[in-house]
């Protein structure tokens, strides 16, 4: 079964908008190892100038797992998950976010390619994060999906 790339770049996805909550945040920072007060106080964060807990790094990709379907452009364009392996993860950003924002979350495929002759396929979701119209971080992500059928 190999991705139809041309597809694949056309999907639309609906923006997601979430609030970022203090509890999760301190939750992740937790779970993360995170041990500076700034992450896990707000009066400590306001005393490093911070306007409420900022947002630690990696934070982004939790927020896109509260979609509806998370991995639904996964069946979409057909790909079994028992197949899917997490290939890479990566951010740019661009200003900080914090507790108690909105924040838009716009994915979108921007590539599809293939190695070994079709036996590992890739797909890379790049996610736009902004608040209001101003951008805080780009996400980019890549899965990677062993196609069985192909001959390496």
């Amino acid at each position: 079964m190999a991705i139809d790339a041309v597809r694949a770049k056309e999907l639309e996805f609906a923006p997601l908008t979430v609030e970022v909550e203090r509890g999760r945040l301190r939750f992740f920072s937790a779970t993360i190892g995170e041990t500076d007060p700034v992450y896990l106080d707000v009066d400590a964060a306001k005393a490093a100038g911070h306007r409420d807990l900022p947002v630690p790094p990696t934070f982004f990709f939790s927020l896109g797992l509260e979609a509806p379907d998370p991995f639904g452009y996964l069946d979409v364009l057909g790909i079994d998950l028992r197949q899917v392996l997490h290939g890479e993860q990566s951010f740019e950003y661009h200003s900080l976010a914090y507790a108690r924002d909105q924040l838009t979350l716009q994915d979108r495929i921007v590539d599809v390619y293939e190695k070994r002759g079709g036996a590992l396929e890739f797909v890379v979701k790049q996610t736009a994060i902004t608040r209001a119209s101003e951008p805080i971080a780009d996400m980019r992500s890549v899965i990677v999906v062993r196609n069985p059928e192909a001959a390496a």
